[in-house]
This record gives C-alpha cells, structure tokens and sequence, in this order.
C-alpha cells in the first residue's frame, strides 16, 4: 500500500505522524512525506521519502501558523502529490481540512493524527465538563465553519461523503483516556493510540554545551516549553521572577513564541531545538502552556507538570492534566513567592507518582503498532464503512478525479512525484505546473523554522 503522510509540517504534527509512518514502513508498506521544504531534513533523518509542498503550489498550507487562510492550497498540494503519487492512503492531523478533501476527491481513506485528548464533542456523556477556554460545542462548530470554507473555496459540494468529516475514516488520539472528561464516550471512530513518541536525534555537541551550562550552575532543572500565546498572557515576567535568585534553573525552549526576553540575571539558558527528550531528561520538572508534545514528553519520562495556559487546545489539555493529578497550574503573571510553586510541586510525592502511572501506561501503549494496525483496518474497511474508495469514482461536481486534478492544477499535467520506500527522493518534477519560487514562511513558526517539538 502507498501511503502519504501529509500532516502539518510542525514538529508537534509532524513528529507523531513519522512514528506511525516508520511503524507502517516497517510493515512492508511504501510511506513518503508531503510538508514544507523545512521539513526535508527531518524525513531524510528518519529514512523517508520527500516531496515538498511548494512545488506543488502548497506554500504555507502545512503550517500550523496559516493553517486557517491556506486551506486550499493545502487541498491543491495534497491532491496533486497523492495523485502522482499514486497513493492508497493519507495520513493527516488535525486542523488539516485541505487534506480531508483531497482523499474526499480522491476517494481514498484518511487517517488523523490527533492530539493527546479529543478536542471536539463527545458522542455521550460530558455533562458538566467546564467550558476550558470554550466550550466543545462552540470549539467543533468553528472548526466546521472553517472546514465548510475550504470546501466552498475548492468548489465542492456542501456535504461530503464522511459524516463528522473532520474526523476522517479513523482520528488517532495521542493520550489516555484519563485525560478525556469523566463519563464521556468518544465518537466510534476515535481511537487511543498513544504517544506515538519519535523525534530527531539530538546534536552531540549541542547537548554538551548545554550540559556544561547547566553544570555551571548546579541548581535544579525545570524544562519549560513555551506553546503561542494566542493574545494570551505573557510569560516572560513571570519565568524571569521564578528563575532569578532562586533554587532552580531553567531551560527554555522557545517554541512557537516570537519574542524571548529573559533576564540578564535570571537562571534561564534559551534553547531553539528539534527535540526535547534529552532535555527533559535532565528535568526534575517540566512548565508548559499545556501543548501535546511536551506534555506527553514529560508524562513518558514520569515527570510531573506545571500548565499556564492561553488559548486554542491548551486550556483543554491543562485542565485534563490538572484533573488526572499529574499536574499542578501555574499563575502566568509574577507572585510573591514565584519558586515556592514549583518548589512545593517538585516535592510532592503523590503528584510525580501519578505522573509516573500515567506515563508507563502511556508507554506501555505501544502507539506506533496500535495506530498502524487502525490505519491498515482503515485502508480494508472502507466497503463495510460505505466508502468504496474507488479512484475511479465520479465525485459529487460529476467530474472524475483526473478531471478534479485537472481544473485545480489549472493544467493538464501535474508535476511527476517519484515515491519510493527508502531515500529522500520525492521531489517533483516541474512538468505541467509553474514552479512557485515559494519558501517557507519568513516568520519563523516554530523551532528551527518551523520544526520544533511541540
């Protein structure tokens, strides 16, 4: 089976998706990644096959910064690589409506990567789960509206084919079940998987440097990784009272955040990197604004947290933390004693045990096989799901897929995508599309433009 991975190209998206991909190929399966030119190095890291989206007029649709405006180009660049591709399969992740609607026109299935707990409504129960940041009603109904928009942009029609499209044929959560609402029942077609924990290697030297930073020093480490504010709070003030003068140092990641200021004399060493186990490795506690990758990190490693959330899914996630018991809330402005907090949460012995639970039954999960064995059910059950998945199927605008393919290009050619097994050598062709001249995003979403762990 031919299967391409399409997710956002970001770190917290991408990495999951790869450890699925890597499961699959393992399983005989030819597996090749679509993403930002960014994202070329971390396929050839992990051994697979790459074509980037701008040259198949996808600038900015895999990131998680545009993903809203960009859906379309999204759709044009996932349709065109899957075709040329020859693909059976997509696997996408959340907030990805572009790559819905390809495998929608292409009448292949679709798998979703998602995030460690379920963003939307339940199929039963929830009653009385408090509205974290917004309630679930109104988080689904936007991502809907923005899903329907994208729909009518690729001209559509108003429905598809998928009940609960944004699901896909099989929505893969990276959590546990302790972390979704007490009583509720998740749609049939959600599944937990697990962590799907991969990442790329960590530089030698790089991690050495910050070895002898932090031995420098000698204090304790909390790992703090910083998600978008999204208009939220900013946490500056409050890491440079915590970290100054104290009993603890910190190493900060970036993240997606744009403007770092810590403080000349604040214990704080400022990181960009690609991956994050082996610095929370180091960690005896870990601060973050309640994003999957980090969480999931630090509970795989039986650390316990602390969340300071802003916006989108990360008042869903701290909540779900604080309420399992692994994690304890943060304030994002400075207090009085602004060590005390994580002084006390470092200590506590009840809360690193339940971490500790929490993160071998995480790691027990086996995420890589567990979503490898849904997406191949996926793949074989369309007929008994009602989805034929038959390339040659007339889609509901009565064009065929090739004629679909067509009119989005805008020619009658594609460019020619080569995927094979091993080796980064899916880069397109120019035949039959104008070449983009499109780079990434200049505005630096993410670690190492764009590919940080979370």
């Amino acid at each position: 089976m031919r299967i391409l991975l399409c997710p956002l190209s970001d770190g917290g998206y991408l990495y999951p998706t790869i450890a699925a991909g890597l499961e699959l190929r393992r399983r005989g399966h030819i597996v090749s990644v679509l993403g930002r030119a960014t994202a070329a190095s971390i396929a050839a890291e992990a051994g697979l096959s790459f074509a980037a989206a701008e040259d198949f007029g996808g600038r900015r649709g895999f990131s998680a910064t545009w993903w809203g405006p960009t859906g379309l180009a999204q759709y044009r660049a996932t349709l065109r690589a899957a075709t040329q591709a020859g693909a059976d399969l997509l696997v996408t992740s959340v907030l990805c409506n572009g790559a819905l609607l390809a495998a929608e026109v292409l009448d292949i299935p679709v798998a979703v990567v998602g995030l460690s707990v379920h963003l939307w409504t339940y199929r039963a129960g929830g009653e009385g789960e408090p509205p974290l940041g917004r309630t679930r009603e109104n988080r689904t109904g936007e991502s809907m509206r923005l899903y329907a928009a994208v729909r009518e942009q690729a001209g559509l029609a108003a429905r598809g084919s998928r009940e609960d499209p944004l699901l896909g044929d099989a929505l893969l959560l990276r959590g546990d079940p302790a972390l979704e609402y007490p009583g509720a029942v998740l749609p049939e077609r959600v599944h937990h998987v697990g962590p799907l924990a991969w990442e790329p290697a960590a530089d030698a030297a790089d991690l050495a440097a910050i070895e002898a930073h932090l031995h420098r020093s000698g204090k304790p480490v909390v790992y703090a990784h910083l998600g978008r504010f999204f208009g939220g709070a900013d946490k500056w003030p409050a890491l440079n009272a915590a970290f100054t003068g104290g009993p603890f140092q910190a190493v900060v990641e970036q993240g997606r955040s744009t403007d770092p200021r810590p403080d000349p004399g604040a214990d704080i060493l400022l990181v960009r990197k690609r991956w994050m186990g082996p610095l929370i490795d180091r960690a005896g506690l870990v601060l973050t604004s309640g994003t999957s990758a980090p969480v999931l990190a630090a509970l795989l490693r039986g650390r316990p947290l602390g969340v300071s959330p802003n916006g989108s899914e990360q008042p869903l996630l701290a909540g779900a933390c604080v309420r399992a018991g692994v994690a304890v809330r943060v304030p994002g402005v400075p207090t009085p004693e602004p060590s005390a907090l994580l002084a006390s949460a470092w200590r506590d012995p009840v809360l690193r045990r339940r971490a500790g639970e929490l993160g071998r039954r995480l790691a027990a999960a086996n995420g890589a096989a567990r979503a490898a064995d849904v997406i191949e059910q996926v793949a074989h059950g369309g007929e008994r799901r009602g989805h034929g998945h038959s390339i040659g199927r007339v889609g509901g605008t009565g064009r065929t897929v090739g004629e679909r393919v067509a009119l989005d290009t805008g020619q009658r050619g594609v460019p020619r995508l080569r995927l094979g097994a091993h080796g980064n050598t899916g880069h397109p062709t120019s035949e039959g599309l104008p070449a983009t001249g499109a780079a990434a995003s200049p505005l630096g979403e993410g670690p190492a433009g764009g590919l940080g762990p979370g």
